[in-house]
Order: C-alpha cells, then structure tokens, then sequence
C-alpha cells in the first residue's frame, strides 16, 4: 500500500535526541551539588551530536508545551572538553544573557539568534569570545542586543550576580558603544535584520573585510556608498525594506558578483519609488551573475510587460526570449527564485524562472509562504490567507507541501497573533473530509500539535474558534487521544467564562461530548478531575437563567451522559453539584425538549447503577418524578425506558430501604410494568452500549421481579434489533448462563421466562448464522446511560 502524504517517519538521531532531552537524568546527566544538573564525566558529544540538543531543545521549549525548559541546560555544554557546539540556532524571548555566556568557550561557527529581544549588550561582549571561528552569525530581530540593562532605580550595594535582570527590558537611552566587529576575520555571513535606528550601520560594518552575503532588512541607512567596499566578494545582499532611492540602486549596480538580490518592500503603498523598465533593465544587464531577484511589493510601470497581444503563443514557458516582462528578455538562463509578490508582474504568462512568489496561483502562493514565513511574517500572513482562499474556494493540489508550510509557519510564529488566525483558518480547510484520505496519521498530529498550541497562546474569539473548528475535522475521541488530557483541559478553560462567545461555546461542548464518549473510564475520571462536571452544570445553570435550551444545553446533558458512564466518581460530582436540582429545573422549565430529556435521564441510569449512591435518589420527590416520565412518549421509548432503568436500579435494592410512604413501591411497581408492556420490542434505540454488565446484575434474582423484566427485555430489544453488535457482548459477558437462571427461579414471571428464552435463541440463531439480518442502523448519540 502507498505511503499517504506526510508519512515519512522519523530519524533514529531525532527520536534518540528528543528522547535525551526528555530524560537528561537518566541519560547523559547526573544530578549534583545542590540539585544542579551536571554532565555525566564519562561523556565526550561530538558537534553533530550537541549542535542537534541544542536546536532540538529550542523546538521543543516552543511547540511542545509538555516539555520544560532549564534554566542551567545551557551550561551542560559549557565545556568544549566534553562537549562541541557549532551551529546553534536560538529564537524569541527564552534566550537570556546568561545562556550565550554558558557556551562562549565553544568554537562556533555558526550563530543565529532570531528575535531574542531578553538579550542585552552583555551578549555582544559574549559574542567577541566567538571571533575567531564565527563564519555566519544572524542577530535578526534581536532589538535590545545594542542596549545595556537599564540600571535599578534605587541600589544599596554592588553585585556581581547580573542573572537577576536578565529578563529586564533593556532601555533605549543607553546605547552600547563599545561593540565593533573588530576580529572577526572568518565571518561571511550576517543578518543584521531589524537593526535599531540609532546603530549607525556603516560605521558598525566597516571593519568586516571578507562579507560574501548581508542581509540589512528593515534598516535605516543614510547612505549606502559603503556597501562597494564589498563589492568584488558579496554574492548576497538582501535590502528588504530598505527605503529605494537612485543612490541605493546606483550602489547596487556596481556589486557585479552578486547572485541573491532583494530590494523587495512590504507593500506598494508608503513609497514614491517606482520600479521602471530602465532600471529593471539595467539591473539584469549589469548584475550577470544573478540567480535570485526579489522585487516584490514594488509598484511596477506598466511598460514593463508585453501586450497581452504580443505575448508568446503556447503554455507558460521559462524560456528568457519568451518572457511577458521586457528587461528579464535580457537574461541568459532562467532564475532560479523571483520574488514577484505584491506586483502587478506575477499575473503574466510567460515569466523566466523556476520559482516565482506571487498571488496569481497555488504554486507562487506557496513559494511566497516558503520564501517569507522565517523572516517576514507580516508577508507570510497574507500569503496564508491566500492560500486559505484557495483551500475554500477552489481545491488545494498541493496538499502535502500546503499543511507542511502552514504547520512551519504558525511553529515559527507561536506569538505572532495574525498569522495564528490565518494559519488556523487554513488547516480548518486542508484537514476537511475532501483532503482526509490523503493525510497520514503523523501529519494529521501534526496538525492538531499546531492547533493546540494556539488555543494555548490565544484566548482570541477568532483564533479559539478557527482552533475548535479544526478539531471537529479528525475523528474523535480516536484522533485525539495522543494529546487526551491536554486537549480537555483546553476545552474546560475555554468554556470557563460566564459568557463566552456561542458559536465557540456550541463548538466546545459538542467536542467536550465526543471526547468522552467511547473511551476508557481511567480517561473519565481523569477528565472529572479536571472540574468537567462543574463545568458542564455551570453552563445548564447559565442556560436556565437565560430560559433557553439550545444545543449548548442539551450537548451539555449528554457530556454528563457520557463522563458519568461506569464512573462513580463522576456520578458522586454530579450530586455534589447540585445536579438533581438543575434536572428538576430543567424538566420543569423545558417539559416539551425530547432531547433532553433523554440525555438527563440517561444520566441519572448511570447515577442509579451505583449502589451507594441510589439512597440520594430515593425520595418522594425524585421517585415522583421518575414515575410520571414512564408514561413519556419522548424520543419513541427512550425517556420511559431510562426513567424505568434508573427505578429497576433502586427496586433492586429490596423494600427494606424503601421508607416511604408515598409513593407505595408497589404502586411504582405496577407503572414499571404497565410502562414495559406498552414499548414496541422492535423500537430502534438512540443508545450505544459497550458493557451489559449493569443490566446482567439485575436477572439472577428474585427481590424485584419487574427489575428482571425490564433488564430481560432490554436485552432482547437489543439483540434483536442489532444481533451483530449484541449479541456477541452478551455471549462475551456470560449472559446467557444468567438468563438459564431466570428460567430456573421460580419468581421470575412467566412472561420474563419468556423473553429470556427468546434473547437465548436469538444468541444461537447468531451463533450459527452471524450476519446481520436487518438493515437496521443504530444512531450513536452517546454511550449507554
């Protein structure tokens, strides 16, 4: 069988490195010196090894919040005698100081720290320990790196300890000065990207001699004649933007190695420069060398394009003689990546590269979230919501490569609000029953690791329902049982406020409901634990107050329904809670709901089958109550079949404990059988059982005659109408030997004995002949009551 998209599992290196991570006690650790973790001695970690901790570690702290982050696991590498780092990747706020400090002895060759912004000054003194080696280094949104701490207010003594501001803001009056790249001779590679305004770059830059690639996004430049000193070396510069003038593209025009050029800006709009045929023109002709260009958010003149016309014949062709845009006619081979996005260019035919970023199709849209989602979110976003668009309006072709981007992309941005709603709102589309077939269970993880880390980070109305919506796309409880406790816990904090947004109240419940349908009881009580009960009675009280019985309400009954199943933990919270009071309630205000109260009195079945909590229930009041709704019509059978089960419950537990004096336990009785004998044994049931056991308990015994009955005639009910589902239950759980004992009781009632021998043949009819004999479907509204 094929492999379905995203299948591909993962590398021993990778499992044994999360593994690591997970268990550094019990692996390369040892727990020393007031509990400080320290690095086993017997250990030595080559740079492959520790480069793929590090970076690993960074990927978990931010897309697994199971995974705890160590304030010291920085220092387990600060030996270059046990352990080699050189290339680390670091981002957003959980790098501090001290983390740089603990691995300055290592010979890096390689750092990109990516929107640190909790590092100060003292960081550069730090990166200085790393001259010598460091080839690339990418400082990209690192905005407080050229600022020293803001000193305290008020001091009464010196320290040396300066961790304890390490997460103080950094102030923009004291500007680092010091700072220079003087040293560092090997670098090739920078990304100063996002550099503050009153760093002056030149001055900065000057001392580095061998530069080969610079990328100065979204920096302030006073003039740019200082970029030519590189100008017989620098093979990439990337000026994204940076404000155009005839300067910079002067400027630019004499750096004739260059291979990678990006003067693209965010948007057309905020600009007076306009890309003309003349100076694309010159650009191709000057800079030969060229295999990327971006251009993108430039406003183009529209004599740069062929007449529609004039274009050539046939399908879109990279050719460079065929191109539809006149200076790319100049170029000897097709590019490899132009960056069209946000200009009128991307909409021709013929353009002469391999990769193209644009919003004309579904290939340049995914090149452009490929190309911008690491370092320009706000491009990204946009893309992702074209993207979106394309998922809801047309059909996705490229499905495996789009939920691989949109995953990347709201990993990379975790924090980056608009691209959560965006990136959300996009998986609710590529994860629908359309695209299902092809997805793989780990990409499908994948997806639901994403979303839930987005309902983690964001309390938004847009972003919690783009998130629960998702949900509702995999199958559940099945799906989601991996991240169980998790995904619960969501849901219940989601579903705490007093007035919450009702599309996503509706949303949450029905997803609370599945959830604990059909799974283990260990899942229930756990989910209990959590407060789900109190939560669900919150909700029905809310509701009562309102006078309104919506599908919140009614999906609320029917998650107690389900939670309180074989659970009496569950059952004990619901009476704890006032639950009996709001069922009064909301039988009394709500009398013609048949929904509902199907779903109350499948719950109070559940309540009932536990013995030591049936004396809750044995009032006048209650038993008043379950009397009158055995002559219910609601639902076909099903609101009489349950008042009737919860009663068989309390009937089996004998006279004795009936101290009553209204109403008469006979006369209760004498309505228990009345009610059986009007139900239509061939009725289908809105009802799923997975155990009988509650209901075999109650057949070998002669305390409550009508208990018999009712359980003997569920059981034939059942089988008959379902033998394939059924009957095989009740053969597992030894049923039929219980029903031999009905026969064999002298109180078993005629038409009990009966029924029992009509639930015996059935089981042997099946046995010999196990195929459904009618066409009957069973509709699964919840698990048995």
């Amino acid at each position: 069988m094929a492999a379905k998209a995203g299948d591909n599992p993962d590398s021993l290196m990778t499992l044994a490195t999360v593994f690591c991570l997970r268990n550094l006690r019990k692996t390369m650790c040892y727990q020393g010196f007031r509990n400080k973790l320290c690095m086993r001695s017997d250990i030595f970690l080559p740079s492959e090894i520790c480069d793929k901790l590090v970076n690993t570690y960074m990927e978990l702290v931010h897309t697994d919040s199971n995974f705890e982050p160590r304030e010291i696991f920085f220092q387990l590498f600060s030996d270059p005698r046990s352990t080699r780092l050189t290339r680390v990747q670091l981002r957003e706020n959980f790098v501090l100081d001290r983390d740089l400090e603990a691995i300055r002895k290592q010979d890096l060759i390689e750092l990109h720290l990516t929107y640190c912004n909790n590092l100060s000054s003292r960081s550069l003194k730090t990166l200085t320990s790393f001259r010598e080696t460091l080839v690339s280094l990418s400082l990209f949104g690192c905005n407080n790196i050229f600022h020293r701490k803001g000193a305290p207010l008020a001091c009464t003594e010196d320290t040396e300890d300066e961790d304890e501001d390490d997460e103080i803001p950094a102030s923009p009056q004291t500007l680092e000065t010091d700072f220079s790249f003087q040293g560092f001779n090997r670098l090739r590679l920078l990304n100063l990207g996002g550099l503050h305004e009153d760093v002056e770059a030149e001055n900065l830059l000057k001392p580095l001699r061998s530069i080969t690639s610079l990328d100065l996004s979204n920096v302030h430049l006073h003039g740019t004649a200082f970029l030519t000193q590189w100008r017989d070396r620098l093979a990439s510069l990337v000026l994204y933007n940076v404000d155009q003038s005839e300067e910079l593209v002067s400027t630019v025009l004499e750096l004739v190695n260059l291979r990678h050029l990006d003067i693209s800006r965010e948007s057309r709009r905020n600009t007076k420069f306009k890309m003309t045929r003349k100076i694309l023109t010159v650009i191709v002709q000057r800079l030969v060398n060229l295999v990327s260009l971006d251009i993108s958010g430039h406003i183009m003149l529209d004599n740069c394009t062929v007449p529609h016309f004039e274009e050539a014949m046939g399908r879109p062709s990279s050719e460079p003689c065929k191109s539809s845009i006149y200076p790319f006619q100049e170029l000897k081979r097709p590019l490899q990546f132009l960056g069209l996005y946000d200009t009128t260019l991307c909409n021709v035919t013929h353009i002469p590269a391999y990769k193209v970023t644009g919003s004309k199709n579904e290939d340049q849209v995914l090149n452009a979230i490929e190309a911008y989602t690491e370092f320009r979110p706000e491009l990204a976003h946009r893309a992702i919501n074209q993207l979106f668009d394309i998922a809801r309006i047309q059909h996705c072709s490229q499905l495996l490569r789009a939920l691989q981007l949109v995953i990347a992309a709201l990993k990379c941005h975790k924090y980056d609000k608009s691209i959560q709603v965006t990136g959300s709102a996009a998986l609710f589309y590529l994860t629908n029953t359309e695209y299902r077939s092809d997805q793989s269970v780990r990409l499908r993880r994948e997806v639901i690791q994403v979303v839930l880390n987005g309902m983690e980070q964001y309390q938004e109305v847009t972003v919690q329902r783009n998130c629960c919506l998702t949900l509702c796309n995999f199958s559940i409880p099945e799906e989601l049982e991996f991240q169980y406790s998790r995904v619960n816990q969501l849901l219940l904090k989601i579903l705490e406020p007093a007035r919450q947004d009702e599309s996503i109240q509706r949303i949450a419940v029905h997803l609370c409901n599945a959830l604990v349908c059909q799974v283990d009881n260990h899942h229930k009580e756990a989910v209990g634990k959590m407060g789900f009960v109190k939560t669900m009675l919150n909700l029905i009280q809310k509701k009562l107050q309102d006078r309104t019985c919506d599908q919140v309400m009614e999906f609320s009954w029917s998650a107690l329904w389900n939670i309180t199943d074989e659970t009496p933990d569950n059952c004990q919270m619901f009476l704890t809670c006032r639950g009996m009071s709001l069922f009064l309630e909301c039988l009394e205000e709500f009398p013609d709901k048949q929904e509902l109260h199907r779903n109350m009195l499948g719950l109070l079945g559940n309540v009932a089958e536990v013995k030591s909590l049936r004396p809750q229930l044995l009032t006048p009041q209650f038993i008043t109550v379950f009397s009158n709704l055995l002559e219910s019509k609601a639902d076909g059978i099903e609101v009489s079949y349950n008042a009737c089960g919860v009663l068989s419950h309390i009937m089996f537990d004998g006279p004795e404990v009936w101290t009553m004096d209204e109403p008469r336990r006979d006369a209760v009785m004498d309505r228990m059988w009345e009610a059986i004998q009007s139900w239509d044994v061939s009725s289908r049931r809105n009802i799923n059982y997975r155990s009988f056991e509650p209901i075999l308990r109650l057949l070998p015994q002669s305390i409550a005659p009508v208990s018999q009955h009712w359980a003997t005639w569920a059981l034939y009910n059942l089988v008959s109408v379902y033998p394939s589902k059924y009957c095989p239950l009740l053969i597992k759980e030894g049923g039929v030997s219980l029903l031999e004992k009905v026969l064999e009781l002298e109180s078993s009632q005629p038409e009990t004995k009966d029924m029992a021998r009509k639930v015996m043949e059935q089981c042997e009819t099946f046995k010999e002949d196990p195929m459904e004999t009618n066409n009957g479907q069973e509709v699964n509204y919840g698990q048995r009551g």
